[in-house]
């Protein structure tokens, strides 16, 4: 393989364990990118500091210190969100070509899943296996099942 490329990403290396988000060394070397995204995400979603610390797990004032470009090392569970989250906002841009790939997320919806609530209360008062359940709803829908 070549060399480069396993210099860059050492899971690629012939025998390497695999990049996992429970060893500590992958997030901090994957926090960085991850937290970028997510403050876009935040952005974009128009959430409230209280909305994007709950979703990803931290306090209110660890989530200023990311707003403000600040960097934390992240533990499996907040990236595991970050992740999910970052994934749920891909499938509503493929999803969606307009404006509604934003707005959805704030939209009450009459899904069973949902029962009325908006996506994003559905997911934190659910947390991750919930997140996990949006994941899939958006990847099924924008797939066709």
């Amino acid at each position: 393989m070549n060399s480069a490329l396993e210099t860059r990403y050492p899971s690629l290396r012939p025998g390497a364990e695999p990049q996992t988000f429970a060893r500590e060394e992958d997030r901090a070397r994957l926090g960085a990118v991850a937290l970028k995204a997510y403050r876009s995400l935040a952005k974009k979603w128009g959430l409230t500091n209280a909305e994007a610390a709950k979703l990803i797990g931290i306090s209110e004032s660890s989530w200023d210190r990311v707003k403000s470009g600040k960097d934390l090392v992240l533990n499996q569970d907040q990236m595991t969100r970050v992740s999910v989250l970052v994934g749920i906002f891909k499938g509503l841009n493929l999803l969606f070509a307009d404006k509604m790939a934003d707005e959805w997320v704030r939209l009450p919806n009459r899904g069973p899943l949902f029962d009325r609530r908006t996506p994003i209360d559905a997911m934190i008062e659910n947390g991750i296996p919930f997140m996990l359940d949006v994941r899939r709803l958006v990847d099924a829908v924008r797939g066709g099942v």
